[in-house]
Parts: C-alpha cells; structure tokens; sequence
C-alpha cells in the first residue's frame, strides 16, 4: 500500500506539471544571459566531450579501413565498440547518480573517457583499438544524459528550455568542429585524433571543483519504491515515444550520415579526410542555428510537433545526398539534415525532462542515453548489412524510410498532454 501511494502521489506530481512562466504559445526570445552562468558553462564542457568519441574520428574511417586492410563495414565496429557500453549502462549510472550524486558518476566518467580515448592514438591494431575504443565508450557511456540532467536540476520553465536549447547548439558546435578538426589532424596521420579525448581532463577538473550541483533531496524513497516508480512511469507511452524517437535519430544519424557519407564522398568525388571533415560541418552549422532557436520554435509549435517536423526533414536530406551531382550541391543535403538535427535533440530533451519526476530525473535521462547509445550502436551493423546487400547508396535510402516511419507514428506515442 506504501509503494502504491508513493507511485501514484509521484505520477500525479508529474503529469500536472507545466510551465509556469508562460502560455506554450508565447514568442519569447532567448535568454542568451544564462550562456554566462558558470554552471552551464561546465555543462557544455561536458556536452562538447560527448560528442568528442565519433564526430571527431569519423572522417577518418577510410584511411583507417586502408592502413589496417578492413573493409567499410568492418570499420563502422569502431562506433559499435565505442557505444555498446552505452546500451547497457546507463540505467546502473542512472541509478547511481540519483542515490549518491551527480559528480560521483561524471568525474570518473570524464577521466576514464580520455586516458582510454588517448591510448587508441598509441596501437595499430585493430583488435586492441576495439577494446580501447570499448573502455572510452564506458566513459563517454553517462555523459550524453548527465548534461540533461544538470541541465533539468539547474534551471525551470522557460530557462529550462533555453538552457536546452543553448547546450544542443554547444552540442552542433561540436559535432561541427570536431570533423574538421579530426580530419585537419588526420592528415599527420589517422592515429593523431585520438589524442583529443585529452581534453576531458580539464573539464572533468572543471566538474569537480567549479560545478555547483543542487543537493539531492533530502527525503528519498527506498531503493526498491524507487525503481519501481521509475519503472512504471517509463511504461508511459509518451515516454516510450520520446525513447523511440531518440534510438531512431541515432541510428539514422550514426548508421546512414556519419559512417556511409564519408564512404560516399571518398568513393564518388575522391575526398581527403580534411574535405569530409568539412562537409560535416556544415551540417552542424546549420544544426547549431535551429537549436538556439529552441525555446522558440517549442513554444510557437509545441516540442511535440517540432520533434515530427525534424525527421521529415531527416527524411528528404538523406534522399538527397545520393542524388546530388557534385561535392557542393551536396552541400544543400547536409545543411538541411542539420536543420533538422537542431530541431531534433533540444525537442527530445526538453519532452523528456518535462516528462521525468525530479527524483527520477538521473535515471530517465540516463534511460534517454542508453537508448541513443543502443541506435548508435545498432546503426552502423544494420546499415553496414544494408550497405553490403544492397549497395553504397541503400543506407541513405534506409534513413529515410525510418525517418518517414517515425513521422508517422509519432503523433499517436506523443500525445497532448491532458
């Protein structure tokens, strides 16, 4: 009787929830003052190291594939290995942080991601660069939720939704970076990008002495109240479709754009590393432009919708990039699939942290990783099995007929709120 008055006390808490400084509809610009806040600051440190492990080595992979004598679908198993962890820890990370503290599980996350990062610089072989890629993984295997979550625990309303929407634009700003760094530095030699991980260092020292994180409250439920309510509100079906939505961007994202363009673009215009590095960007630029837009386009047309829009556009870049006739009108393709990623992710975010009760806030956002990590992890294997069946075009093809899926359904996961 206890846990079933605590579940239903917690669920009503959560489903009557709303904003409070502000009708949905309300136009307001952003809160650009909050990008000066030291605590979010450290935040978009720590989101600028969870994209660090693929976009960074991705216009690497074929010089990679050519050095160790692998194939192209062999060398989308260095994303595999990177995300598997990914698939299966963030639930006990989840956990983790809500019992004991954020910074228990972020700081050690954050050491680990860069000396096992680093080490892949030192090895040429491939089997021993899989596991060191693994270890990373384990690292980088909390990062893409804790951001969210100090994110959720810092800031409310209106300010949540900015914060959102400012720390995805961090996030393009890296995915856009990265690339071109990686594939700058890929010209030394396709062993030199991974020295970047490094850089977790700083933030990491950044995240134990500067971030001030909100104490967890005081009163919690047992261990296994805890779970239970955790496990009854992720039954919800516009969770489930938040979830959906989040494994589905990732394997379109990991499995078609970023392991199969840069094998399009080497095979078909005969592109350097430093080239693809910059095709990639351009995406990112683009993605950075709509996501500090975020709080207005999820005010003006509801997260829900925004979340739609983006995988129709997903859809229609990735029909596009096989049909572009030369290495700039590919342009267009990237940048529209950017547009569409920087309306995806602040929309899932800011769902899901509305969504999610504060004592549960760590693990549902921990939930919302592992569910991304599993399509980063899924995306290059069954795009790799597309692309060895049935042709180099066939994963963009298969993008987007997913993207379109979720176009679809979503609307009957995702429904209004009462």
């Amino acid at each position: 009787m206890e846990s079933s008055k605590w579940i239903r006390e917690a669920a009503r808490s959560v489903w009557k929830k709303r904003r409070t400084d502000g009708p949905a509809h309300e136009s307001r610009k952003p809160d650009f003052s909050l990008c000066r806040d030291v605590d979010l600051q450290v935040v978009f440190g720590v989101t600028l190291i969870s994209v660090l492990g693929v976009a960074s080595v991705a216009p690497l992979f074929p010089a990679i594939a050519a050095d160790l004598g692998i194939s192209p679908a062999q060398v989308s198993w260095l994303i595999t290995a990177f995300t598997l962890p990914g698939v299966f820890l963030p639930p006990f990370l989840g956990v983790l942080a809500d019992r004991v503290g954020r910074k228990a599980v972020l700081v050690p996350s954050l050491f680990l991601f860069a000396l096992a990062g680093a080490s892949c610089a030192l090895t040429r072989d491939f089997d021993f660069l899989l596991a060191l890629r693994f270890l990373q993984g384990m690292g980088a295997a909390s990062l893409s939720g804790m951001n969210v979550t100090l994110v959720g625990d810092l800031y409310r309303g209106n300010k949540r939704v900015d914060a959102l929407g400012f720390n995805a634009g961090v996030l393009s700003v890296g995915t856009a970076i990265y690339p071109s760094l990686g594939g700058a530095l890929g010209l030394l030699g396709w062993h030199a990008p991974f020295a970047l991980p490094l850089l977790a260092i700083p933030v990491g020292l950044a995240s134990l002495f500067i971030l001030k994180v909100p104490p967890l409250p005081e009163s919690k439920p047992p261990l296994g109240l805890y779970l239970l309510q955790a496990a009854r509100m992720a039954r919800d079906p516009r969770i489930l479709g938040v979830f959906l939505a989040s494994t589905s961007t990732f394997v379109i994202l990991y499995g078609s754009f970023h392991t199969y363009l840069p094998v399009l673009m080497s095979a078909r215009f005969k592109a350097s590393p430093l080239a693809i590095g910059l095709m990639a960007s351009s995406m990112s630029i683009s993605n950075a432009i709509l996501a500090s837009q975020a709080g207005r386009l999820g005010r003006s047309y509801e997260e829900r919708n925004v979340l739609r829009t983006s995988f129709l556009l997903f859809a229609l870049a990735l029909i596009l990039v096989p049909l572009m006739p030369g290495f700039f009108f590919l342009l267009f393709a990237t940048t529209l699939y950017g547009c569409a990623q920087g309306m995806n992710i602040p929309a899932t975010q800011a769902l899901l942290s509305d969504l999610a009760p504060e004592e549960n806030r760590a693990v549902f956002m921990s939930l919302n990783g592992m569910v991304l990590r599993l399509g980063q992890t899924a995306g290059p294997l069954v795009m790799g099995l597309v692309y060895l069946h049935l042709g180099p075009e066939a994963p963009f093809y298969a993008g987007a007929l997913l993207g379109l899926v979720i176009f679809a359904v979503l609307p009957f996961l995702v429904r209004e709120r009462a």
